[in-house]
């Protein structure tokens, strides 16, 4: 299990429910990479470190495993899922067209401000070359700036369990060599379109850019 702590695993109330604010918690912990497939949750453990009872924990790992992004473990605790291949290219699937669907609007919505912020996070990602983490980081931070200029909550709800379950697949694609390339090159792409206010590029751009996503993480896997 991880042990350092970074400062996004907190919880933040934020009007919600105790129960509400945990699970959140781990789902950004999750997402962060603070816990990995293969590692154990366990309900002290989680109490102990964001300072609350175990019943609101108890009713998060229950929302975590009907998600299916944890199961029971031997003993006490859960473990964090991997997800095997057939749900990866489900996952993927669903993935091209939420995210496709969140282009279209931004394309249709973004406010100057958000298209200066998306070109600051590309002229950041290239920047980063060579660091996989640093350019992991970033790429989530342009899809959740591109999610946030769509305007839908729904499609919000969609791609906040979709970026949780991408956390389950382990090693970014941003390692593979020639991938943080060619992912620069869609990216710049895609902010034009947006830019340009074309939703139809813009949707093609993203689904093609996930595309080029699966087909690396599916070379990564076969190694």
């Amino acid at each position: 299990m991880a042990t350092d702590v970074p400062p996004t695993f907190m919880i933040d109330r934020d009007n919600v429910s105790l129960g509400e604010a945990v699970f959140r918690a781990l789902c950004q912990a999750l997402e962060d990479g603070v816990y990995r497939s293969g590692d154990r949750l366990r309900e002290d453990e989680v109490a102990q470190r964001l300072s609350v009872s175990r019943t609101p924990v108890r009713e998060a790992f229950g929302r975590l495993t009907a998600k299916g992004w944890v199961q029971p473990a031997g003993g006490r605790g859960l473990i964090v899922r991997s997800l095997e291949q057939s749900e990866v290219l489900e996952l993927y699937a669903m993935r091209e067209i939420l995210e496709g669907a969140a282009a279209r609007l931004a394309a249709q919505y973004a406010a100057p401000a958000e298209i200066g912020a998306l070109r600051d996070i590309h002229a950041r990602f290239v920047g980063a070359a060579g660091d996989a983490a640093e350019l992991a980081r970033l790429n989530r931070l342009m899809h959740g700036t591109i999610q946030r200029a769509a305007r839908n909550r729904y499609l919000d709800a969609a791609l906040a369990d979709m970026h949780v379950a991408i956390s389950l697949l382990g090693a970014t694609t941003f390692a593979a060599e020639g991938r943080p390339a060619t992912a620069a090159a869609e990216h710049a792409e895609l902010i034009a379109a947006i830019a340009a206010r074309d939703p139809d590029s813009a949707e093609s751009i993203a689904r093609g850019h996930i595309r080029e996503a699966l087909r690396t993480r599916l070379g990564m896997s076969s190694r």
